[in-house]
């Protein structure tokens, strides 16, 4: 069974882009007018117990441009495992000048850390406090029109573990257009603490959490086929679950209903 899939936009103005964000009528790639800008930030899970980012800042670079137009978002340190199970945070939404886009970049602080066995460790990230992780997005920004970015921290894939029993982070992180993408989503049981639900097409594979109740949601989904695989908490002692052929479709959720494990 399928729904429409909405996305409810959180209300969130910030004063100060206007004064950092006017148009350079000599880029051909900065048109006039503006349009709505909205990111989200959410988790492919890892195998740790929490990984605390610290969001300064997002920039956007136009191309051809000689500036960055620097956003004022919903800046914090987040634990990024806690945004699984269709949870996410609203880093931004509001106007920025239309034109053609090349990159998104997020631009962390000082406090990130990892949690292993209980112990806190500073996670290093030299690359991304100097330049900003780097998102690659390539889209032409039309005047008026609302574009909604999904930016999944790949947790598992952007974490190094260093041979002086340090930790690094090497982002991996995938930006997705919620308007030319679908969803997943379902209900695990039983439910258990650490579920964890993959959908695989090809290159593409994206993974969450169930929550306490079993819910689980995989947003930003592009289009396809895909097969999803369903890994019990390892305390249940319950073998992994595959469904073949889930079929994704732009602007609609793929209910797959109830799974028992």
């Amino acid at each position: 069974m399928k729904s429409l899939f909405k996305l409810s936009l959180i209300a969130m103005l910030f004063a100060g882009l206007a004064s950092c964000s006017n148009d350079d009528d000599s880029n051909p790639n900065i048109n006039e007018g503006n349009a709505k800008l909205a990111l989200r930030l959410t988790d492919a899970p890892g195998d740790y117990e929490a990984v605390f980012v610290d969001v300064e800042e997002v920039v956007i670079k136009y191309n051809g441009a000689q500036e960055d137009v620097a956003l004022g978002i919903n800046a914090g340190i987040y634990d990024l495992l806690e945004l699984t199970a269709g949870v996410n945070v609203l880093l931004y939404d509001d106007e920025v000048p239309a034109g053609k886009i090349s990159q998104i970049r997020m631009i962390l602080g000082d406090e990130n850390s990892i949690v292993v066995n209980g112990e806190v460790h500073p996670l290093a990230t030299p690359s991304a406090q100097q330049s900003g992780l780097k998102i690659q997005v390539n889209e032409t920004f039309e005047p008026g029109v609302l574009y909604e970015f999904m930016l999944d921290f790949d947790v598992d894939k952007s974490i190094v573990s260093q041979g002086n029993g340090g930790y690094s982070l090497k982002p991996v992180i995938r930006a997705s257009s919620v308007a030319e993408s679908g969803a997943i989503s379902g209900k695990i049981f039983p439910a258990g603490n650490l579920t964890m639900i993959t959908a695989v097409n090809g290159p593409i594979e994206i993974s969450t959490y169930a929550n306490a109740q079993g819910d689980f949601l995989l947003s930003a989904v592009p289009d396809g086929v895909y097969t999803v695989t369903i890994q019990a908490d390892l305390a249940l002692g319950l073998p992994a679950v595959v469904v073949e052929n889930v079929i994704v479709e732009q602007g609609e959720v793929t209910n797959m209903g109830v799974i028992n494990l």
